[in-house]
């Protein structure tokens, strides 16, 4: 678990609700898990016993989120056919990119129509995480700050993300503000694939079709409102297949 204490400007409100409606990030390739995405989208790779969609499902429904948005492209049918068969409890949306895949940022502004919230989350459906001494996605959203932010990223301390062999992603000041890793540096934060952001994002002028997060990331640090908040659980970076094994022996289930 980490002990990292927020930036008293970024102090959690604990009265600050959930966005009603989540973006899950499903289209991907998932050409890293191979050959375990040969017959099946990434997000349906279980670990421990449980999809990884539906993993982040069921965070999105505990912490009061409504309604999620689902992109597909990769296996789409099988991912839909999933989707219907689920348990109630969290209504879902589908943002079909059969035609052309979008990549994160694309992907996101091709959504937005479905998505009846500003901020809203955005999540990763092959991150794996585990809440710390409180929600993950509560505490996210309790440190959201309308007037400041664009976007709010959580972040893993690069020593406490398992399975992961980058480098890091980003640095962090004492505001919180992020700044990026500088080309063959280091960074002591890794970007979980969750996240909360405005509308305001994909305001002026944005490339057509598909195009990266990084770019929207980008216009918010030149602006000085894109911040970080740290996660105080375990998270892991599914993406190879020997780390589900791995992530599975942390969590004790193996």
């Amino acid at each position: 678990m980490s002990r990292y204490r927020a930036p008293l400007a970024l102090r959690p409100d604990p009265g600050a609700a959930v966005p009603e409606v989540a973006m899950v990030m499903a289209a991907g390739l998932g050409k890293r898990m191979r050959p375990l995405t040969a017959t099946r989208p990434k997000p349906l790779i279980e670990v421990a016993g449980k999809a990884l969609l539906d993993h982040c499902l069921d965070r999105l429904r505990a912490a009061g989120v409504r309604k999620a948005v689902v992109n597909v492209h990769y296996l789409a049918d099988a991912l839909e056919a999933h989707l219907k068969n689920r348990v109630q409890g969290i209504e879902i949306a589908v943002s079909d990119e059969r035609p052309q895949l979008l990549e994160t940022g694309g992907g996101l502004a091709r959504a937005l129509p479905l998505i009846e919230a500003d901020p809203f989350l955005a999540v990763n459906s092959d991150n794996l995480w585990v809440d710390g001494p409180v929600d993950t996605l509560r505490l996210l959203a309790a440190t959201w700050d309308e007037e400041r932010m664009d976007a709010l990223l959580l972040l893993v301390p690069l020593a406490s993300a398992h399975c992961h062999k980058g480098q890091g992603d980003f640095h962090m000041s004492s505001a919180g503000k992020l700044r990026r890793r500088k080309p063959g540096g280091v960074a002591p934060f890794v970007y979980t694939g969750i996240q909360m952001i405005s509308k305001r994002l994909f305001e002026g002028e944005l490339p057509e079709g598909s195009f990266s997060t990084n770019i929207l990331w980008d216009r918010a640090i030149r602006a000085g409102r894109c911040f970080g908040s740290v996660h105080q659980g375990l998270w892991f970076d599914i993406g190879a297949p020997p780390n589900i094994r791995k992530a599975e022996k942390i969590m004790g289930l193996a």
